[in-house]
Parts: structure tokens; sequence; C-alpha cells
């Protein structure tokens, strides 16, 4: 069973960063692509664009996939979903699985 694990969210002041990690466990073959999306309350959920104040990197040798988010803003606040696209082990076709999300709240 794949399992994705999200951790490292939290309280912080605006202008503060946070790093955000998932890792990816169970019957695993293959990893094709890990991504972060996230939720505000009362909006849908939405990819988390690379750029300026966002990084990702993955260490592929501990499947984890890493979200470092700097000069953080107030509308950053949201739920942060990691998801991976994988391929089980003993299966061929490539599924998309979630984590149960880190909540990421922004205030002064």
């Amino acid at each position: 069973q794949v399992q994705l694990v999200e951790s490292g969210g939290g309280f912080v002041q605006p202008g503060g960063s946070l790093t955000l990690s998932c890792v990816v466990s169970g019957g695993i073959s293959t990893i094709n692509d890990m991504r972060w999306y996230r939720q505000a309350p009362g909006k849908q959920r939405e990819w988390v664009a690379v750029k300026g104040r966002f990084t990702i990197s993955r260490d592929n040798a501990k499947n984890t996939v890493y979200l470092q988010m700097n000069s953080l803003k107030p509308e950053d606040t949201a739920v942060y979903y990691c998801n991976a696209n994988v391929v089980p082990l003993g299966t061929v076709l490539a599924r998309n699985y979630w984590g149960q999300g880190t909540q990421v709240t922004v205030s002064s």
C-alpha cells in the first residue's frame, strides 16, 4: 500500500520560512512525479507553482520531496498536500496518490 506522509507545517509570521517534507512509502516500483498542492479555506485545491519564493527539491534515495517556502504571506495560509504519481510494485500502471495534508498558517 503506497502512502504519502507530509510534515513540517505550522504557524509562522509573515516573512518567515517553512520547509515541508513528503515521504512516499510502501510497495513502490517507480515514482514518476511528485508535486505540491494547496487548498485555502473556501477555495479549490491548486498546484503550487515553483517560482520566486517557493522551491521544490527531491531526494530520490529517500523517496522524499521538499517544499521550501520563503517570505511567506498570509495568503499562503492553506493545507498543503503532496501528490505523487507512482507505479506500485507488481503493476505497470501509474496512479496518483495524495497525502493527508499539513496545515500552514501565516499570521502576525
